[in-house]
């Protein structure tokens, strides 16, 4: 096996702003960030041609060079289940998927490109073999699985965009898990020894991921995201969004309000996963970690604490990183970091293995 490159791009392909870092490895567990970039993109890139002139305008705002690149993708389209199966070989359960998912998953995977990984006590959901096994009523051993899946198109569109672009995707990997490996690397003592709620806020969606004691326990996509947001700020178009959102960030009485009905929805299906994981362990989730452009917003922050009765705050996906940038991205990154968990979690995820 070809040894991996200390530097790497980590690029995040949300459905309305393409993010970016680039990092460097110093040593085992030191990282070093010394770029970021994002850029926004058309709703609709529906050629290879089209995705490979955003990702060079991407990389060319990122400036540097890397030997290696990341790839995480956010697409409502895609599969991310927990299931629990009899212990079984990767390779089997892969192609019992493939082959029979209406009986695995309920769901029919022929049209997906599949993966499958153990999820493990030792922090590396998603990533590599693990051994969490669990004992199933009759006693037979059983193991959770986290099965993650990109449609046929999507995973073809990329890999030739990415061949136009002259860039190699050493990793493709969905945007939550890249999320949830991304926090365990900032806030590793919060990762192994208490329950958390991470809530991802994208464009067209939203993410809730609740892990336990270094496990992914739940996962799952609300379909809420900022165009939802913006659309009710907005009423449909009728109020330029730049002005709306300044209104709201000024405290107008009248936009805070419709902030509040509209993230209500948002706010009702996370005390739904709150209520769910509570009730099925013996823990209590204290807090809720936010990112996404949206958690820039110190309106929409109170707004979700208020809902939940729990505070809601964002996190540093660079937490434990050293960085290294020019002045006026350094300037500006306490305002960019909470958009970035993805793009870091990508090229973490290539860097320590």
């Amino acid at each position: 096996m070809a040894r991996r490159a200390n530097s790497v791009f980590g690029i995040d392909l949300g459905k309305h702003i393409f993010k970016g870092v680039l990092l460097q490895r110093k040593a085992d567990e030191r990282f070093v960030l010394t770029s970021y970039a994002s850029r926004e993109v058309p709703d609709e890139l529906t050629t290879p041609e089209d995705l490979a002139q955003q990702l060079k305008l991407l990389l060319k705002d990122l400036g540097g060079s890397a030997k290696a690149c990341a790839i995480a993708v956010s697409d409502p389209e895609s599969l991310l289940r927990i299931i629990e199966q009899p212990n079984t070989p990767i390779d089997l359960l892969r192609n019992a998927l493939r082959l029979n998912g209406l009986m695995v998953l309920n769901q029919e995977c022929k049209d997906f490109v599949l993966d499958c990984a153990p999820i493990s006590g030792n922090g590396t959901n998603g990533a590599a073999i693990g051994t969490s096994e669990t004992l199933a009523q009759d006693g037979a051993a059983k193991t959770k699985y986290l099965v993650g899946g990109m449609l046929r198109p999507t995973v073809k569109q990329i890999s030739e965009a990415c061949s136009k672009s002259r860039v190699s995707a050493d990793i493709l990997q969905l945007a939550p898990v890249c999320s949830f490996n991304a926090f365990e690397f900032a806030y590793p003592e919060t990762f192994a020894k208490d329950a958390f709620l991470l809530l991802d806020m994208g464009h067209l969606q939203s993410t809730v991921m609740i892990g336990s004691k270094k496990d992914l326990v739940l996962v799952r996509s609300i379909d809420y995201g900022g165009k939802a947001l913006t659309q009710a700020l907005t009423a449909d178009g009728a109020l330029d969004a730049n002005a709306a959102r300044v209104m709201m960030q000024q405290g107008d009485a009248g936009m805070t309000e419709i902030c509040r009905t509209s993230l209500s929805r948002l706010a009702t299906e996370v005390r739904n996963s709150i209520g769910f994981f509570e009730g099925q362990h013996e823990q209590s989730i204290h807090r809720i970690f936010v990112s996404g452009g949206l958690a820039r917003t110190e309106t929409i922050l109170q707004t979700l604490s208020d809902e939940l009765g729990l505070p809601c705050e964002i996190w540093d996906p660079l937490e434990t990183c050293e960085v290294a940038l020019p002045p006026a991205k350094r300037q500006a990154l306490p305002s960019e970091f909470v958009s970035l968990n993805v793009a870091c979690g990508a090229a973490f995820e290539y860097l320590r293995n």
